[in-house]
């Protein structure tokens, strides 16, 4: 009922822990694990990095703003720590440099991953992410770059920030097995009593459920242009989200701020998806782009 084909790995249910939620520890994702369709790990590097000061996430109404400026320890210290990963459902590694022999060396060393995510979006790193995915050929050299490394499939996380219809169509080319969209959206807040940005690094990502209808609209888009499959990520906390990014086009969502607000979110999400199939007589594989029919 809820099973998915991802580029040819076999998910329980469409619903994947995103990049960067539960930190650098395969504890905290195997609990995760147990209930998602897939896991996404934090983003890492070769080198590792350590983030940027506290204040480095804020709760505002509409979901949160985040800068924690990818901090991940070094990728053979995190693969040793992957190793204790249970494999409850299928895990992939996101991933990000500054150039194509990057991104080869890392998939040389997460041999564990089933997949890999290209971290081409995140707003707030000089360098890295969304400068990355802003460059088209530099973004097709990684794609091309992975593919000759690896044959396990490269999924894209790209920015509705990006020209992402034009970004996405030249990756499909080059060998992209799939795309996700979005990642956070630039954004910030200001403290009106000591009357300065509240984050350390001024800025950051925003999340939640004030980007979603970008989101939703960025794999309507998706879905009339490319032959790859869609990933759908932007405020999704409840079923009925799951099932708008679903009917736009996208094959599987990734789940991110909701975790934030409860552990259990992919329990109740995943029971609720089957309560509406059984009473629609459905197959989530079946509803994938159906918003394009009506």
């Amino acid at each position: 009922m809820l099973e998915v084909d991802l580029c040819g790995i076999k998910l329980k249910n469409p619903l994947i822990l995103a990049s960067g939620i539960l930190g650098s520890y395969s504890s905290s994702l195997n609990e995760i694990a147990k209930t998602a369709g897939a896991v996404v790990t934090k983003s890492v590097s070769i080198e590792g990095r350590e983030g940027y000061k506290n204040p480095t996430v804020i709760n505002w109404k509409c979901g949160l703003i985040n800068a924690v400026g990818l901090a991940s320890p070094p990728a053979e210290i995190f693969a040793k720590e992957l190793r204790n990963f249970n494999k409850s459902c299928p895990l992939i590694v996101s991933l990000y440099g500054k150039s194509p022999k990057d991104f080869s060396k890392l998939a040389e060393i997460f041999e564990i991953a089933d997949a890999f995510e290209l971290n081409l979006s995140c707003p707030h790193v000089k360098g890295a992410g969304m400068e990355i995915g802003k460059d088209i050929e530099l973004s097709c050299e990684l794609v091309k770059a992975m593919k000759e490394i690896t044959e396990k499939p490269i999924i894209a996380k790209i920015s509705a920030m990006h020209d992402y219809v034009k970004l996405s169509k030249e990756l499909e080319k080059v060998g992209l097995d799939a795309v996700a969209i979005s990642n956070t959206l630039p954004g910030m807040k200001i403290d009106i009593i000591s009357k300065k940005p509240i984050l350390s690094n001024l800025t950051g990502g925003v999340s939640g459920p004030g980007i979603k209808p970008i989101a939703l609209k960025c794999v309507f888009d998706l879905y009339k242009a490319l032959e790859i499959p869609i990933i759908g990520c932007g405020g999704i906390t409840t079923f009925e989200d799951v099932l708008e990014f679903i009917m736009a086009g996208a094959s599987a969502v990734q789940i991110g701020s909701a975790v934030y607000y409860s552990k259990g979110i992919f329990c109740s999400l995943k029971e609720s998806l089957e309560a509406f199939l059984r009473m629609n007589n459905s197959r989530i594989s079946e509803l994938v782009g159906i918003a394009h029919l009506r």
